[in-house]
This record gives C-alpha cells, structure tokens and sequence, in this order.
C-alpha cells in the first residue's frame, strides 16, 4: 500500500484513523462531473446513495492511503465508483486492482461502461453475484490454494488495502463482518454506519424489523470488533463514515 501513513505497531492506530478521516483542504469540494450526472440518474430511478460529504471524505482518505488493492462492495450505478476512478486521474495513481462487487447483473454492465470511460480495464474486476456465495468461494480457494493446488483465480482478491462497505442498513454489518478477513495487515475498512430505527416498529412491519435486527446487529459487531481493531467514526452531512484497522 502506497501510504504517508505507517501502521507499524510504534505508531498510535487510533491517531492515524483521526487524520485519516479529516478533510483534505488541498482537494476540491464539488461532486466530479461524472459522479454527478450519475447521481442524477439515481434520483431518478429512486435509489440512494451516500451524501457528497461521506463520498469527499471518504475520496480524501483514500487519496492519502493511495491503495494499491480495493475491494468495493455494493456498486450500484458507479456513483462512488466513478468518484474513486475520478480520484486515481485526478492524482495520476493507478492501483494494482480495484473489485467492484454488484449484486445485479444489469448494474454491472453500466458499472463496465463507467470503467470503460475511464480506461480502468487493466486493473479493474467487476464482480457480479451474491457477497455470502463470493466470500464462501474466496475462502475455500485461499485454502485450496494454501495446499499448492492450481486453483485458479478467486472471485474476488482475497487481501486488500482499502474495503469499501455499501448495502442496504439491515444487512451494512453482516457484509462488514464479511469483509473485516480481507483486511490486508495496515489495511483500512471503510462504511457508513447503518439507519438507526425511529420510534416504535410495529413485529408485522418485515422491512422495519429487518431494520431493527439490523442496526442491533451493526452494535454487536462494533462492540465485538472493539477487541480486533481500531475503529474511527467521523459524524458528516447524511450519516457517519467509519474505518476500521486491524489491532
């Protein structure tokens, strides 16, 4: 990982995520253009996506890690895609490799279109299908391969310098405990903290109780975590964008 920022165990952990997650006042504040019109489009078909405060500060801190890995789950359209491909041009960095994993074929075709655009096709891997059955293959090849037995190519890269989280609030922490193993060692996990409930839910309302199981299950993962690795919170505009880094 190209990074100003060591994580050897000298260095206070906790102090890095604090300036990791601080603006960067070198960098431009508006949405790029491609990000924009892409979020255009989404209001448009009725999705959501993070606010431009989560994706500036999450674009500031990976222009400091400079990645050379990233894994991103839950791709959508390419909003927050077409920010980081905005940030490897806008510093002239281009990373080993960048998964992008979407659950819906057709997302993926215009997420493949968006990595066209921006010449990304040598280090860029669109990965489509469910995130369990992806984590579930990676790992039985990461044990397979372990043996020296030719395997092939795993479905997504089994160890990464940046992981971005997306997905819908009821399930933010179960994809979140998926991904936490393919933290590379220094490596930083990056999400959203999920909806938190309002006011009473009634038990026959499915979509509001997924979403009280949900935020719960986000808690006990943050409290079990606590023991594993360090964990940054930095409240913005439109939710609150956490890191975590292995202990």
């Amino acid at each position: 990982m190209a990074s100003e920022h060591s994580t050897s165990p000298e260095v206070n952990k906790d102090e890095i995520l604090a300036q990791l997650l601080t603006a960067d006042a070198s960098r431009v504040r508006d949405e790029p253009e491609i990000a924009a019109n892409i979020s255009t489009q989404l209001q448009h078909m009725g999705l959501s996506t993070w606010s431009i405060s989560a994706h500036r500060r999450l674009r500031d801190a990976l222009g400091r890690l400079k990645p050379n890995r990233v894994i991103e789950v839950g791709g959508g359209i390419g909003h927050r895609s077409a920010w980081i491909y905005d940030l490897f041009v806008q510093d002239g960095f281009t990373p080993e490799r960048y998964d992008i994993i979407e659950n819906g074929a057709k997302f993926a075709v215009i997420i493949h279109r968006l990595m066209t655009r921006y010449e990304g096709e040598s280090y860029t891997k669109i990965v489509v299908g469910v995130l369990d059955a992806l984590v579930g293959e990676t790992l039985a090849w990461k044990a397979a391969s372990s043996t020296g037995l030719e395997v092939g190519d795993a479905p997504i890269q089994p160890e990464a310098d940046a992981i971005i989280v997306d997905g819908k609030s009821s399930i933010r922490a179960k994809n979140v405990e998926l991904m936490l193993p393919f933290l590379a060692p220094g490596g930083v996990l990056f999400t959203l903290e999920p909806d938190m409930p309002v006011g009473d839910v009634d038990p026959e309302d499915t979509e509001g109780m997924a979403l009280v199981e949900g935020f719960n299950a986000w808690i006990e993962l943050i409290q079990s975590s606590n023991e594993t690795h360090h964990i940054g919170f930095m409240p913005l505009f439109g939710g609150t964008l956490v890191a975590m880094i292995p202990r």
